[in-house]
């Protein structure tokens, strides 16, 4: 289903599909003015972490003096303002950005499945960790990302409240290879941080990683999965197709200057 219309989108879904990702990956700081949540986190880069979301179509009131109330957050901690627009961001909200020169410069599909007609193996290949550390340390070098990441994604993985996996498949002679992070929020489960190594695409291994996680996860009750993707992505977006997931809905980044 391509959501760009709001009356193409089921309205409720949304809304619970956004507390669940709330709840999986939680900013450091999450203050709210009206229905607006003001998300910051000052160690990590993650847009979902550092973003303005509205959250009631109907809430628009003093929109102008709002932003600037969350420009002046976003600046203390030395962050550009970025607004995420999901189907339920005000449209005059929006028209405003747009009137204003504001700029969209990226967009993510919100995916979902049913576990009950996804074919998972019989026995799970890779079982779940849950030390944090050596989930952190793996998915890092998996993902060749910056160190200094490092505590801020460990305060993040601490924080979540709802059951998590932390699986790794490592590879004897090069150590971690891919990762992926599995939330389960009572019957809901949320695929996060999936990585596999440059090197080692193109071999199966996410669709490996991903079976366990859903297994290890529709074994503990869920019955559907969510996950997120960048709509440029097109390899991921191959690889969740395969699995059976479908889009529900997609949000927006806005800036003023067209990037975070």
């Amino acid at each position: 289903m391509n959501a760009e219309t709001s009356n193409t989108v089921d309205l409720p879904a949304v809304r619970r599909l956004e507390a669940v990702g709330f709840r999986a990956w939680p900013a450091a700081s999450v203050q709210y003015d009206g229905s607006w949540q003001v998300r910051l986190t000052a160690g990590h880069p993650s847009l979902r972490l550092n973003c303005v979301v509205p959250l009631d179509p109907g809430d628009f009131r003093d929109a102008a003096i709002r932003l600037e109330k969350a420009r002046k957050r976003f600046e203390a901690y030395g962050r550009p303002l970025i607004v995420r627009e999901t189907p339920l961001a005000p449209p005059p909200l929006i028209a405003m950005l747009d009137g204003e020169g504001w700029q969209r410069f990226e967009s993510v599909s919100v995916l979902s499945a049913d576990l009950a007609t996804i074919e998972l193996p019989d026995t799970m290949d890779h079982l779940p960790s849950h030390d944090i550390g050596y989930f952190v340390d793996a998915s890092l070098k998996v993902e060749e990302a910056d160190l200094i990441r490092k505590p801020a994604l460990a305060e993040i993985l601490s924080a979540i409240k709802p059951p998590s996996g932390l699986f790794v498949i490592e590879d004897p002679g090069k150590g971690a290879v891919a990762s992926v992070l599995c939330v389960q929020d009572n019957d809901l489960a949320g695929v996060m941080m999936l990585a596999v190594a440059q090197s080692e695409r193109r071999r199966g291994l996410g669709i490996e990683i991903m079976s366990s996680a859903l297994r290890w996860a529709r074994m503990r009750g869920a019955r559907s999965a969510w996950l997120q993707v960048v709509t440029t992505n097109e390899a991921a977006l191959a690889l969740y197709g395969k699995l059976g997931f479908a889009e529900v809905y997609r949000y927006h980044y806005w800036s003023r200057d067209g990037q975070s």
